[in-house]
Formats: C-alpha cells, sequence, structure tokens
C-alpha cells in the first residue's frame, strides 16, 4: 500500500511498486532551500533509507522547478548574523546530501525545471539524474558577487570538464537539459511530458537487480575514482569477495549455475531473477 508524508518544505509519497518520490516543496519560490527544507530533507533520507517499502529514492520538485538553489534571503542573510543559525543550516545540508550519495539504495534526480547553484550539490549526490530538455540549469552567483560556494564549485568542475565548468561559473549562462548530458550534468534528458515515466521505467529495471548487489556496485563505482590502479585492483577484490559473503540470495551463485548449467540465463540481456522473498 502506498504511504506518504508532507513536512513544512518537504513531501514524499511510496507508490505501490516501492519508488519513494521526494518532492521539495516551495513552489512559490521555485523550491529555493531554507533552512527548513534541509532539517526536513535530513528527517525524510534518514527515514527512507531504513524503511524496506521505499526501493528506489526518486528527488524532484513541486511546481516548475527542481531547486533555484539556496534562499538567499532566509539561508544568507537571515543568518548573517547567527552563526549558530548558518551552521545548523550548512550542517543539514550536508548531512542529508552524504546520506544521498551514500544511500544504500540507487537515486535519481528528477529535474522538471530550473536548477541552480547550491541545488548542484544535491543534483550532484544522486546516482543517476534525467532532466526535462527544457529544464534550465545555470551558476548565477558570478551576476551578484559571490564565489559558487558550499562545494557547488567542486561539485560542478567534477562533473563537467574544465572548459564547460570555467565558461559557465565565469559567465553565469544558462543551459538546457539536452546541454546537461553533453557536459555530463546529467544523465538522459527527454521532453517534459515524458519525464515521469522515464524515471519509473529506470526504477523498474533498478528494482529488478539484487539489493545488495546493486549497493555494492555503486559504492565501488563510487570510491574508485580517487585511487590509482593498484588500489582500486585491491579494494574491488576484497569488496567483491565482501559481497558473496553478504549477499542473501547468492546471487553470483545463482547466476552461475543458470548460466553455465541449466543454460537458462545471458548476461547482458538482463538480471539473473530474483529469489521470492
Amino acid at each position: 500500500m502506498a504511504k506518504s508524508k508532507e513536512l513544512a518544505c518537504v513531501k514524499y509519497e511510496i507508490d505501490d511498486e516501492g519508488i519513494a518520490w521526494v518532492m521539495f516543496n516551495r513552489p512559490e519560490k521555485r523550491n529555493a532551500m531554507n533552512p527548513e527544507l534541509h532539517y526536513d530533507m535530513e528527517e525524510v533520507i534518514a527515514e527512507l533509507e531504513t524503511d524496506d517499502d521505499a526501493k528506489i529514492i526518486v528527488l524532484t520538485g513541486s511546481g516548475e522547478s527542481w531547486s533555484s538553489g539556496m534562499d538567499l534571503r532566509e539561508f544568507f542573510r537571515a543568518t548573517d548574523n547567527d552563526p549558530a543559525a548558518r551552521f545548523k543550516a550548512q550542517w543539514a545540508h550536508r548531512h542529508w546530501a552524504q546520506y544521498v550519495a551514500t544511500s544504500q539504495k540507487a537515486t535519481i534526480a528528477m529535474v522538471n525545471g530550473f536548477c541552480f547553484g547550491g541545488a548542484f550539490c544535491s543534483l550532484a549526490a544522486c546516482d543517476i539524474v534525467v532532466t526535462a530538455d527544457d529544464a534550465t540549469f545555470g551558476l548565477s552567483e558570478i551576476n551578484w558577487g559571490i564565489l559558487p560556494g558550499g562545494n557547488v564549485s567542486k561539485v560542478f568542475a567534477d562533473l563537467a570538464n574544465h572548459r564547460n565548468a570555467m565558461f559557465y561559473a565565469m559567465t553565469g549562462r544558462t543551459f538546457d537539459g539536452i546541454k546537461a548530458v553533453e557536459m555530463g550534468i546529467a544523465t538522459l534528458s527527454v521532453p517534459k511530458d515524458r519525464l515521469k515515466d522515464e524515471v519509473t521505467t529506470i526504477a523498474r529495471e533498478l528494482m529488478e537487480k539484487s539489493p545488495v548487489v546493486l549497493a555494492y556496485t555503486k559504492q565501488a563505482m563510487s570510491n574508485v575514482g580517487d585511487m590509482d590502479m593498484n588500489m582500486a585492483y585491491e579494494y574491488l577484490a576484497t569488496k567483491g569477495l565482501a559481497l558473496r559473503a553478504i549477499d542473501p540470495g547468492g546471487t553470483r551463485e545463482r547466476g552461475m549455475t543458470e548460466f553455465l548449467d541449466k543454460k537458462t540465463y545471458r548476461p547482458g540481456l538482463g538480471p539473473v531473477s530474483l529469489e521470492d522473498e
């Protein structure tokens, strides 16, 4: 049965298939991230991580925006003379984004509109990014006298190539979803009226995989990027042994048996069937 929850600035619904649709819910502010939104997200993502009904987590925005970034009035001006409040808000954002990045569950960003500034940190935390063709991305900080801070510069430079990162950070120009895919900011771009269907298709495909194998694959791909070849080899060998020990469904063994002995499975044409739960 589907279940839902609504907080001050965030709401979510877990549908009957197990997709948790998490929505930034400040449409009148283009889902600008105020401190309360970060506190709500910290609570919601922690809940979903331990909710067995939530198989896949999708982050999106209500109205016409994914998120326009940090709320200038509430996140910045209101906390200029209150370092404790600023720290709490920054900590909450960093914390929930880290939850998303290190979640045992696959995470998908469904970008339905504006994505600016601080929203790139949340975007970068997701495993897969599906955007509408006409979504609008940008770093506008240069135009009003600040840096893309709070690790925005870092994640943007990591996702895009050097020339694109420099150009869009220095000019403040915007770009659409198609360009975001070309730059490596997003995974797929589709017409807006197909956006939710495409995300649902991907979520269903991910749910066909063994959850523990999916989690370990996510961890492996996230961690090897900063390793040299020898470190990666040792890490992946150990990680593979750990996966075989912890996988309750024995996915590797079943796959080998069905492929080599029973001839009922062909790797590359789909996942090995999951055991009945």
